[in-house]
C-alpha cells in the first residue's frame, strides 16, 4: 500500500502591513497640511476627499491585519483612523464643498465636539506606544498636539488671532508627525528586505 508522500505545507504568515496604515497617513496629513495653511484653497476639497477616501480602505485593511497579529494598540488605532480621519473626513469634504458652492447653512461645530473626543482617546492611549519606545511614538505624540488643535479649531470657541495660531500648530504638527511616518515606513520596508539595518531606527 503506497503512503500518501504529499508534502504538507505550512501556511505562510501575513507580512507587516503597518507601512501601508503609515503612507495613507501621511498622505491624509500632507493634505490637512495644504488646506490648514491655505496652500490650497476650498476647491481642493473634493480631491482631498479622493485622497482620505483611498487612504480609509488601506488604514481598515491594516487595522484588522495588526488585530489579528495580536496588536492591541497599534490596531485599534488604526481602525479608528480609518473611519473618523479618513472616511468620515473625506465624505465630509464632500459635503461641505457642496455647502459652500450652494450656499447652505452647515454648522460644523459637530465636528469639534467629535474631534475632540478622538483627541482625548488617542491621548489616553499614548502610554501604550510609549511601552516600548520607536519612532511611532513620536507619530503619535504629534498627533497628540494636533488633534485637539483641530477640535478648538471646529470649535469655533477662540478668537481670530488664537483660532489662526491653533491652526498652524495643528497644520505643522501633522506635517511632521506625516513626515516621522514616511521615514518609519521606508524603514521598515527597506531593513526589512535586506534584513539589516539600511535606514537607522531608534534601539
Amino acid at each position: 500500500m503506497e503512503k500518501n508522500t504529499q508534502a504538507t505545507t505550512t501556511p505562510k504568515e501575513w507580512a507587516n502591513s503597518t507601512p501601508a496604515g503609515l503612507v495613507a497617513l501621511s498622505a491624509a496629513c500632507v493634505c490637512f497640511f495644504a488646506f490648514l495653511t491655505g496652500r490650497v484653497s476650498t476647491a481642493a476639497m473634493p480631491l482631498i476627499g479622493c485622497w482620505l477616501l483611498g487612504g480609509f480602505v488601506i488604514q481598515v485593511v491594516v487595522g484588522l491585519l495588526d488585530l489579528k497579529n495580536g496588536n492591541l494598540p497599534g490596531g485599534n488605532t488604526f481602525l479608528f483612523f480609518s473611519a473618523f480621519f479618513m472616511l468620515a473626513s473625506g465624505l465630509e469634504m464632500f459635503f461641505k464643498y457642496n455647502a459652500i458652492s450652494a450656499g447652505a447653512p452647515l454648522d460644523g461645530r459637530v465636528d469639534g465636539f467629535v474631534w475632540m473626543t478622538l483627541a482625548i482617546v488617542l491621548l489616553l492611549w499614548t502610554p501604550a506606544f510609549f511601552a516600548k519606545f520607536s519612532l511611532l511614538s513620536i507619530v503619535v505624540a504629534l498627533l497628540d498636539v494636533a488633534l485637539p488643535c483641530i477640535a478648538l479649531h471646529d470649535l469655533k470657541v477662540l478668537s481670530t488671532g488664537a483660532d489662526k495660531v491653533v491652526t498652524y500648530i495643528a497644520a505643522w504638527a501633522l506635517l511632521s508627525s506625516g513626515a516621522v511616518a514616511v521615514y518609519l515606513c521606508s524603514a521598515l520596508v527597506v531593513n526589512t528586505a535586506y534584513k539589516k539595518t539600511k535606514y537607522p531606527l531608534p534601539k
